[in-house]
């Protein structure tokens, strides 16, 4: 089957929207069609029950679950029936299916989508799900596990110009839609640009969609945000290796992420943010952090990086072996493994991290900051906000001074609570903790004097004022009691355990 994008017909797509909107094709109209066991089911990407539920309703949802969903042959008269605007021609000529003797056979994919409150179509390539077989070197992904991702950690608060480098399908700019006054898109992918302009006109979205590679197409121009979910994987330069657009970059190793992360700062605007996900290799005798703050050395940004995932170089190669429809057992998949061995052996790499990076270029003429912290407990399912505060407080504390951090009355915010482990036997605690709900779900260790001035974080009560009484009950020097909750403040405002 070849591979095609769809085509652009304001007309057409019109009578498409109007039609999938009458059908409830959304993921809350999908799943109640489908029910839970098998929406679950699909979500792993296993169709059976999916398929099994779909064949036994004729309710035009679930026609086009079949039809542009799991990839199957739709009777003619149910696709009218399920299309009855733009009806099966007015489909073929979108480029979205073909007729096949009294039936009609997706060539791309459409799927609803929802996060942050709106809902929106995508199309993309049929994934394997549909087709039975590894993906194309060409293959426009839609909504994986990285994009999702990425939308879940970007900082949604109103935005000048946007930027959604490698936007692919245009995942990240749907999202964008929603604060940024407008949107630059790019992508060296011809296909996936034009799958990009399709699924905006659907959505009835307006973005300025350039081609090029990572950020040449905007050479020159400054952003308030930039996103980006680049090609990170880091994949073998060897011919024997399929090469996926939409995950390799084409460079050796982690150049991709290396080179954006020192290249994007030129391009934000002050004040402005880029957040993107990346991996890096840690080579023998060093660590994630040495690997990634050299690539922040003079790039002139603060820089908060968070590492998710750590993986050996055989889970690595496992992972992307598997990834695009290949099946542990086959020569195909053998190969490629062997190939990722090979490579990271050649540079003797021990480990390789995923994380999600968040950069800001300072508003005043400052040392900017480095954090570089490892993560990889769960988190909540939408953590933009508690980015925006973890960053907003880095800010703050690189930009003042100790005596500021006295003088400011913090309070601990609702979702923190304190834990005591004691010895049994013993009156006094042999561990004091402080521990987070939300967020990055943060657990800080504390002594008697920070245990003390936690209990009285109540936002009115300034760090100056309260450990005066601390010292004093405590029989503690004044000086290094201050010394100590400033450092405490310091550490638990940063990721939002004070504010």
């Amino acid at each position: 089957m070849s591979l095609r994008a769809p085509r652009l017909d304001e007309d057409l797509i019109a009578r498409l929207r109007n039609d999938l909107t009458a059908a409830d094709f959304t993921v809350t109209g999908v799943t109640d069609a489908l029910g839970p066991m098998a929406s679950g089911a699909l979500l792993r990407e296993q169709p059976l029950p999916a398929r099994r539920v779909a064949a036994a309703s004729k309710a035009p949802v679930a026609t086009l679950i079949r039809l542009f969903t799991l990839g199957d042959p739709v009777d003619l008269a149910e696709v009218e029936r399920a299309l009855p605007t733009l009806r099966a021609s007015g489909a073929v000529a979108l480029g979205l299916v073909d007729e096949e003797g009294d039936g009609v056979v997706a060539r791309v994919d459409v799927r609803p989508y929802a996060a942050d409150d709106r809902h929106w179509w995508v199309a993309s390539d049929l994934a394997e799900v549909a087709t039975g077989s590894p993906v194309r070197a060409d293959h426009v992904l839609g909504i994986g596990g990285a994009s999702t991702t990425l939308a879940a950690w970007t900082i949604r608060r109103p935005a000048g110009r946007a930027l959604d480098v490698g936007t692919g399908c245009g995942v990240q700019a749907l999202h964008l839609g929603s604060h940024a006054e407008s949107i630059v898109a790019t992508d060296l992918s011809e296909r996936a640009l034009a799958f990009a302009r399709f699924n905006a006109a659907l959505n009835e979205c307006t973005w300025d969609v350039r081609a090029g590679s990572m950020l040449e197409p905007v050479e020159g121009e400054r952003f308030s945000l930039i996103v980006s979910n680049p090609p990170f994987v880091i994949t073998p330069r060897s011919g024997e290796m399929p090469l996926f657009e939409y995950r390799d970059g084409g460079a050796a190793g982690d150049a991709i992420v290396a080179d954006l992360v020192r290249s994007v700062g030129d391009h934000l605007e002050p004040g402005g943010v880029a957040q993107f996900l990346g991996n890096w290799e840690v080579p023998r005798g060093s660590t994630w952090t040495e690997r990634v703050g050299s690539w922040l050395e003079g790039a002139g940004v603060d820089a908060w990086v968070v590492q998710r995932e750590v993986q050996d170089p055989a889970e690595y190669a496992e992972t992307w072996s598997r990834d695009g429809g290949h099946h542990p057992g086959t020569a195909d998949f053998d190969a490629m493994y062997a190939a990722w061995l090979d490579d990271f052996a050649s540079r003797d790499i021990q480990s390789i991290g995923f994380g999600v990076i968040t950069l800001h270029r300072p508003s005043t003429d400052r040392e900017p900051f480095l954090d570089l912290m490892d993560a990889r407990g769960p988190v909540p399912p939408a953590m933009g906000d508690a980015v925006q505060v973890g960053l907003e407080a880095r800010i703050w504390l690189t930009e003042h001074s100790d005596d500021d951090v006295l003088d400011r009355a913090w309070k601990a915010t609702p979702d923190v609570t304190e834990e005591r482990h004691t010895l049994p036997g013993a009156q006094d605690p042999s561990v004091i903790v402080a521990r987070q709900g939300g967020g990055l779900g943060r657990v800080i260790t504390l002594t008697t004097v920070t245990a003390a001035y936690l209990s009285v974080a109540d936002g009115e009560l300034t760090p100056r004022q309260a450990v005066g009484a601390i010292a004093g009950i405590l029989g503690l020097d004044a000086d290094e009691t201050t010394r100590d909750v400033v450092e405490f403040v310091r550490e638990a405002a940063k990721d939002g355990l004070l504010v």
